[in-house]
């Protein structure tokens, strides 16, 4: 059997969507596990309805601990030999979890993989999120430490990651999960889904990636686009970045560190260009004096040092060159001109 874990949070618009997909599966030796983690809208008694309903809906209901404690609940709660995860907003294509499932079954497959599809409020705007950074279908643990491990995070450019971070687009046997939650908590507040992949991922002997399929819908809200400006985005980067460098340290035989600031320092780039798009508070002096605090944290400064990307594009190289040389005005004016 398989487990499908679904976190609630006062999404009682788009709850229904998601639970329905699950439902229509075709793979019927499946249970799914609702989490409501606090709701204050009609969530919870949404997903009361459906386990009343529905026997093979199990319902859990908490006190608002954030998005981490909850699909952990979940995940105690389920009985799955596998671990699959929906967010209560997206919904999924009703052969996702027959066709994954039964790759893992065929193979022995210890995480299962595919695509997803951005789904935009507008309908005209689509996008696929690739796994054929993976050149083939199947690997096995020689495969996977010759060809997966020196490019998890990074094959030497910015936004190169071997296998995609998101929990949501993979099946998961159980023990890759149960023997990693200690792993995983609320202090990390973005990335959360690589911390739990990178873990399980470190003890995974095969793993089965199925190409050109993209039964997950990832729905965007188009107001999360725009968003609001985040002062506390670089620490928790950080929190990111030391969190991984734990379970590097701790779990793993091959030492994933030069990987993982590579990573940290394409996000630190994405932070900066946070900062001087969404910060609309402050004037372009103020905003230029927050991306020197950037460049100036101890631990981007490391990985200004410490980072070898030998493929990174010429933009990414010179913007780089900025950051190093203390050039904030011109980072700043190179995010306004390029970085969009």
């Amino acid at each position: 059997m398989l487990s499908v874990i679904v976190p609630v949070y006062n999404v009682e618009k788009y709850l229904k969507r998601c639970v329905e997909s699950i439902l229509a599966q075709t793979e019927r030796n499946l249970e799914i596990i609702l989490v409501d983690d606090g709701s204050t809208d009609t969530s919870g008694e949404i997903c009361d309805e459906y386990e009343k309903k529905y026997g093979r809906v199990k319902v859990v209901h908490k006190e608002n601990g954030g998005l981490t404690s909850a699909w952990i609940a979940g995940v105690k709660a389920s009985q799955g030999d596998y671990l699959g995860f929906v967010d209560s907003d997206d919904w999924i294509d009703m052969d996702m979890y027959k066709r994954m499932y039964a790759k893992a079954k065929e193979y022995n497959a210890d995480m299962v993989l595919c695509g997803l599809v951005k789904e935009f409020e507008n309908e005209n705007r689509k996008n696929t999120y690739l796994t054929d950074r993976l050149t083939k279908s199947f690997y096995n643990e020689k495969d996977i430490k010759k060809e997966i491990v020196p490019v998890f995070f990074c094959d030497g450019s910015f936004d190169s990651r071997a296998i995609p971070a998101s929990r949501a687009m993979k099946l998961y046997r159980r023990e890759l999960i149960v023997n990693n939650i200690k792993y995983c908590n609320d202090k990390v507040s973005i990335g959360e889904d690589l911390v739990i992949t990178f873990a399980a991922f470190i003890d995974a002997k095969s793993i089965y990636a199925i190409h050109d399929y993209y039964p997950y819908h990832y729905w965007i809200n188009e107001s999360s686009l725009t968003g609001k400006h985040d002062r506390e985005y670089l620490n928790k980067l950080i929190i990111l970045r030391n969190q991984l460098m734990k379970i590097n340290e701790e779990k793993s035989l091959y030492d994933y560190s030069e990987q993982i600031t590579n990573d940290f320092l394409f996000l630190v780039l994405m932070c900066i260009k946070e900062e001087i798009h969404k910060n609309k508070a402050d004037k372009p002096k103020q905003v230029i004096e927050r991306v020197k605090e950037i460049c100036e944290n101890e631990f981007v400064k490391e990985a200004l040092v410490e980072y070898r990307m030998p493929k990174l594009m010429l933009s990414g190289r010179i913007f780089v060159f900025l950051m190093k040389h203390k050039m904030y005005w011109t980072c700043y004016l190179a995010v306004k001109a390029v970085f969009r």
